[in-house]
């Protein structure tokens, strides 16, 4: 979990995690100025801090690197602001457990769902539609989605791919999952319900429309270069 400022959706977010969906529960905070870490250490939770806030793409180098150090062999990133649903937890690891993936993401637009029905704001969609299709053109692929913030891996992508070596802010998520298509890695969408709470993270649209352009970006300049 890369914990930023969660100290009322914590709670929440934990309790809906399904019994034995997860071995091991990693949060790492992201020099939260609330009391985050304290929720985090009372629920029980293998607690990692950043003495100063290093960006949601620093916060996951952490949680991937002690994760692997842990031995993990299956890694679930889930959002500890309540916004994507614990309970889809068990749906995501599924494909990866079966051997029929190695990599997976939650999509709320799977199966032609419409996540404005959960809360999720016009130019979100919108912005999240017309983006994608510009990155399934580019790189030849056929997601619902490809901006969502509740993904699985197994072990030998998080080892194989040079995450470190990426952007410490949202450009990271684009840039793991490019990274894994150029792989050639088995990448997995999986239908999860939406819901956005005002306590819920988001980023606002002047630092969405940077995120789009570069994550655009990122993909032109993968195009064409899978290995195989």
């Amino acid at each position: 979990m890369p914990a930023y400022e969660a100290e009322r959706t914590l709670g929440p977010t934990v309790a809906d995690l399904p019994p034995g969906a997860a071995d091991h529960v990693l949060l790492v905070d992201d020099a939260s100025k609330d009391a985050t870490v304290a929720v985090a250490r009372s629920l029980g939770l293998d607690v990692r801090t950043h003495a100063r806030n290093g960006g949601y793409g620093a916060n996951q180098k952490t949680c991937y690197r002690a994760a692997l150090e842990l031995g993990a062999t299956l890694v679930v990133l889930l959002h500890p602001d309540y916004q994507y649903d614990p309970k889809s937890v068990p749906l995501l690891v599924a494909p990866i457990v079966a051997g029929e993936a190695d990599m997976t993401f939650g999509s709320r637009f799977a199966d032609g769902a419409d996540p404005r029905q959960g809360g999720m704001p016009n130019y979100r969609y919108y912005g999240n539609r017309l983006t994608t299709m510009a990155e399934n053109w580019i790189l030849g692929t056929r997601f619902s989605e490809m901006h969502s913030g509740m993904r699985a891996y197994s072990r030998k992508v998080l080892e194989a791919l040079p995450y470190q070596s990426f952007s410490d802010d949202f450009l990271f998520d684009t840039q793991l999952m490019v990274a894994a298509h150029q792989r050639c890695f088995r990448i997995q969408e999986v239908a999860i319900p939406t819901r956005y709470r005002p306590e819920s993270s988001s980023i606002g649209i002047r630092r969405s429309m940077v995120y789009v352009a570069l994550s655009i970006l990122e993909c032109w300049r993968a195009r064409g270069s899978r290995s195989s």
